[in-house]
């Protein structure tokens, strides 16, 4: 029997490790309690279904691919915008799946779950399978019309190898005006929590850029060992 084909969107939070780091277990664990919270109150209206946590992740099964894409774009611009929040990110993949025992077993699966790792913070990517279920047309595939969602875009990011994927993936990153515009929020380079500028508990200037941070234990640690944070950090 050939299996049928399904939408698998996971949803985890860029830099949990640095955050479990800066804050400790406890906090961390409340911090992702919290975010799957988030993400559960929109899964009803895009007809998606949890399948599982994975650590900060979320598995999601979705019937359609546009209603998968546009979960993920919710989540990027109603969840990711929080103040005090890491950044999330999320991959999309479609393709054939079977359920055991209320989980799914497939390559599209694990293509979606290696999609997600290779997005970074406020980043929606999904791979040609899903933007061709979905109806993405238009010249690369750029344009997708999705209830809800302005200028939704599509832009094409390359062939991507990843990790036990025997075959590269051509991914596309979706993006529409809200979760761009939670793109703009400052990341505290400790902790690498979204920060609110206007809210932040501490600024530093560090090399002629300017660092916002979650609370001044992150701005003391930064202060301390700048050189060891402001390489990656995303002011």
């Amino acid at each position: 029997m050939t299996a049928e084909s399904h939408t698998f969107l996971f949803a985890d939070l860029a830099g949990f490790t640095a955050l479990t780091e800066a804050h400790g277990d406890s906090d961390a664990a409340d911090l992702v309690g919290e975010f799957f919270a988030d993400v559960r109150s929109l899964l009803a209206r895009h007809g998606a279904e949890e399948i599982k946590t994975i650590g900060d992740a979320l598995m999601i099964r979705c019937e359609r691919a546009d209603s998968a894409i546009a979960l993920a774009l919710a989540v990027v611009a109603e969840v990711g915008q929080r103040t005090g929040l890491p950044s999330v990110r999320v991959g999309i993949n479609t393709g054939p799946a079977v359920e055991r025992d209320g989980d799914w077993f497939g390559s599209a699966v694990n293509v979606a779950a290696r999609i997600s790792a290779a997005a970074t913070g406020g980043q929606v990517l999904l791979s040609r399978a899903t933007a061709e279920a979905a109806g993405a047309s238009g010249p690369d595939r750029a344009s997708l019309d999705l209830p809800g969602h302005d200028e939704v875009r599509l832009v094409e990011r390359g062939r991507r190898e990843l990790r036990n994927v025997s075959e590269a993936v051509v991914l596309y990153e979706a993006s529409c005006q809200s979760s761009r515009s939670a793109q703009g929020l400052a990341i505290d380079p400790v902790c690498r929590m979204s920060v609110d500028p206007a809210y932040a508990a501490g600024v530093l200037r560090h090399a002629g850029v300017e660092y916002h941070f979650c609370s001044l234990a992150c701005a003391e640690r930064f202060a301390a060992a700048p050189e060891r944070y402001a390489a990656d950090a995303i002011p």
